[in-house]
């Protein structure tokens, strides 16, 4: 039997409350510790890296494309490691290797010059490649293993509080995605994009560190259960026993619910990872500056956060369908204000559209799977979930850009997404909660 505490000072069992609320606070800064791999990351980053590489926005946006669909291609893999082996180590080397990439990353320019000089070539397709390379490394470390391992621990640890707890990390979070454009941006202000990185690096070193202290797999290998402590010898006493349904991620994809669930939330991905890439460039053509470009965040997330502590809150307790509509409903709203964006309402369309969609993104990404599906494949289903989220987040950058290029605006993407969402919908009227007896 292998030990779960293994190179590591600290013993579930003999902590003075459950552990699941320890789980709570470091998967959910585990999410946030893959920020420097989301777009909201490294959208902060795209117009000093494409200057200092010599690359065009199309270009650097198609290397985002490229690096982020290779590594959707792995994250499904990732998710069936996540069953075998656990949070715990599938998050340390997610952790450690992101931070690896982020040095490789602040020596890109240096790194360009040389192969250039040993090729004896000016070429563009030189950085490119290298940027193809890194935005796989950063992205599947990053957005698809640490974040999917952190978020799944979470849910692994409750089950009738899953909905509340999520909502805590909910906050938590997304006050860390809203707020890290603005210490990013002040970071590269003060110390420039290189020395920015091997900052973030260093700290996700002493992370990785903290998550072989403190990341656990489930309950059940230390005698607990979801959302408290049991003895053995009260669950036989009491004959307690816990019933869950479990689904195969190939049982699960035979659902209406899975791909309904999984095509909204790949949506959010879509329209988040475009919006968040050229945000800066967006308002620039409405007569906005940087700042004001950025500080745009803050009223999405105070709306996101709202959003989703209720409804996790509630999600505990009614029917996540009524969820899919307003999602369906709140990103029609966002794209019809990225379409009049040129008007002051659009701003505030966009606004909460977006917001409100982020909110519930947050809980149905987490609360919805194991609710729906049971706990025992999770990692698979999450990671299959999470490759249609990686690819939606790689095609968004360059189909925004190529509307601006060669179409003149970004307004012209609302004409792709919202009849996109309108098929959604219809085909989500009939979606009902799968039982592997009725549902087909």
């Amino acid at each position: 039997m292998k030990n779960e505490n293994s190179f590591s000072f600290i013993n579930p069992k003999k902590w003075p409350f459950f552990y699941g609320y320890v789980v709570l606070v470091f998967g959910s800064i585990g999410v946030l510790f893959s920020i420097p791999g989301q777009t909201v990351g490294v959208s902060v980053f795209t117009d000093p890296v494409k200057d200092a590489l010599g690359l065009t926005r199309n270009q650097f946006s198609n290397a985002y494309l490229i690096g982020t669909l290779l590594s959707a291609f792995f994250v499904t893999k990732a998710g069936r490691l996540f069953d075998k082996f656990g949070a715990r180590y599938v998050a340390f080397f997610a952790a450690f290797f992101l931070a690896v990439s982020l040095i490789i990353f602040s020596f890109a320019e240096g790194i360009s010059d040389v192969l250039k000089l040993f090729l004896n070539t000016k070429s563009w397709f030189i950085p490119f490649v290298l940027l193809c390379v890194l935005f796989f490394l950063v992205r599947f470390c990053g957005q698809g293993v640490l974040t999917m391992a952190s978020r799944n621990m979470v849910m692994m640890w409750f089950d009738k509080n899953r909905g509340k707890v999520n909502s805590i990390s909910s906050i938590t979070v997304s006050l860390g995605f809203s707020s890290s454009p603005i210490l990013f941006n002040y970071l590269i202000d003060e110390k420039g994009w290189e020395v920015s990185w091997q900052i973030l690096a260093v700290c996700l070193f002493i992370f990785s560190f903290l998550i072989l202290q403190f990341y656990r797999n489930k309950p059940e290998d230390f005698g607990l259960i979801p959302d408290g402590f049991l003895s053995k010898k009260k669950t036989k006493k009491k004959n307690v026993e816990i019933i869950e349904v479990n689904f195969t991620l190939e049982e699960a994809k035979k659902t209406r619910a899975f791909w309904m669930f999984g095509l909204a939330l790949a949506f959010n991905s879509f329209f988040t990872t475009g919006f968040t890439f050229h945000v800066i460039s967006i308002f620039n053509t409405q007569g906005y500056d940087k700042t004001e470009a950025i500080a745009v965040f803050l009223p999405i997330s105070i709306i996101a956060i709202s959003v989703s502590t209720v409804a996790n809150i509630l999600s505990d307790y009614i029917a996540h369908k009524i969820y899919l509509f307003i999602m369906l409903f709140s990103g029609i709203i966002a794209s019809i204000g990225l379409l009049v964006l040129d008007d002051a309402m659009g701003i505030y369309l966009l606004i909460i559209g977006l917001g409100t969609y982020s909110g519930l993104f947050a809980v149905v990404n987490a609360v919805t799977w194991p609710r729906y599906f049971g706990r025992e494949y999770l990692g698979a289903i999450t990671g299959k979930v999470m490759s249609f989220l990686v690819i939606a987040s790689a095609l968004a950058p360059s189909l925004f850009s190529y509307c601006f290029t060669s179409l003149g605006s970004y307004r012209y993407v609302s004409y792709v997404l919202i009849p996109f969402l309108v098929f959604l919908f219809i085909g989500s009227l009939s979606l009902k909660k799968p039982d592997k007896i009725t549902d087909k």
